[in-house]
């Protein structure tokens, strides 16, 4: 019996404390909603009494009293971003802004080689005859084994092929950034590889349009084979990135094969010209050429530009999907 006391004495004086627990938290909730600061709300400070003055008189229209945006830090501008303004007015010239990419030493300019890879499996044999298959049709097409060649047909070949060259890094990049978004997995540093080449290849094509305007025919011409070409490249690169990475580097094969004949023409054919020709000021922006540079050294770059695209592909093409890029930004 004395027991059964003890108990209901602790229950009693259990109960007390709870009490008075609840109530101590009751008035601690009042004083924080006396102070402005609402619990429920993840303790948001309230307005200050300068806020609820301002507010106040904007709800009664005196609107001339409230602070000039002007002044306030949210909203001031800084000289940079005026200057940013300014600039806009006078854009910079082409060639200023571009992604990283590699600047040939003249040792590295003049080792390039015509080489070869040869195919391995139906697919790189797949994907080398593809390319000797178009190669073979495009200089049908133009002509350009007709007669003499001439700079009118070089530049003419150089921009057009450049039009083709600059989808293929463009379209895989923008294939594998769409999958590691759909499949919420890293990309292993393929993108900005890819990115870099496409951008390489569109300078190539803007450095040649410095010597010659095309006409609304090869206009024409460019618009349906690209169109071609990007709904032909995706479509493969869905289904095998291998086969187009290996096509890619078969096609920069005959790209260094190309211009290696151009330098030729420029050593001792219709273009010794070149030697002396001022070179684009896009051109020496981009690849860093002295101010006294000629367009032989212009096709030298893009040759060297070319031949960094070969091994870059066939690397890329022997690769799994998921391993990671050996190739740093702008290397």
């Amino acid at each position: 019996m004395g027991s059964l006391r003890q108990i209901t004495r602790l229950s009693e004086n259990g109960v007390r404390i709870f009490c008075k627990q609840m109530k101590d938290a009751e008035n601690a909730s009042i004083l924080l909603r006396i102070n402005g600061i609402r619990t429920g709300s993840g303790l948001r400070t309230a307005a200050t009494k300068a806020d609820d003055e301002n507010i106040k008189k904007f709800k009664e229209g005196n609107f001339e009293k409230i602070p000039d945006p002007n002044h306030l830090d949210h909203f001031r501008k800084s000289q940079s971003t005026e200057t940013l303004v300014e600039s806009l007015k006078d854009p910079p010239p082409m060639g200023t802004h571009t992604l990283p990419h590699p600047i040939w030493s003249e040792e590295e300019l003049h080792n390039v080689k015509v080489t070869h890879k040869p195919p391995e499996g139906f697919v790189d044999k797949l994907a080398f005859r593809s390319v000797k298959l178009l190669r073979s049709t495009f200089d049908l097409l133009t002509g350009f084994n007709w007669g003499e060649r001439s700079e009118k047909k070089w530049v003419l070949r150089i921009c057009f092929l450049e039009t083709v060259a600059g989808v293929p890094g463009m379209v895989a990049a923008m294939t594998r950034h769409l999958h590691s978004l759909r499949r919420l997995k890293r990309d292993h540093g393929w993108i900005h590889t890819l990115l870099e080449e496409a951008e390489n290849e569109r300078m190539h094509l803007m450095t040649a349009l410095q010597l010659r305007q095309p006409t609304w025919l090869f206009r024409m011409g460019v618009i349906v084979s690209q169109g071609a070409f990007v709904t032909m490249f995706s479509g493969a690169y869905l289904l095998s990135p291998r086969f187009c990475h290996r096509f890619v580097g078969y096609l920069e094969e005959e790209a260094v094969f190309t211009y290696s004949k151009c330098l030729k023409d420029i050593e001792s054919g219709p273009l010794k010209h070149w030697q002396t020709q001022k070179a684009p000021d896009v051109a020496i922006r981009y690849w860093k050429l002295p101010e006294t540079a000629s367009m032989k050294d212009v096709v030298l770059a893009i040759r060297a530009d070319e031949a960094h695209h070969r091994v870059v592909n066939h690397t890329l093409a022997s690769m799994k999907e998921d391993e990671y890029n050996p190739y740093e930004p702008g290397k």
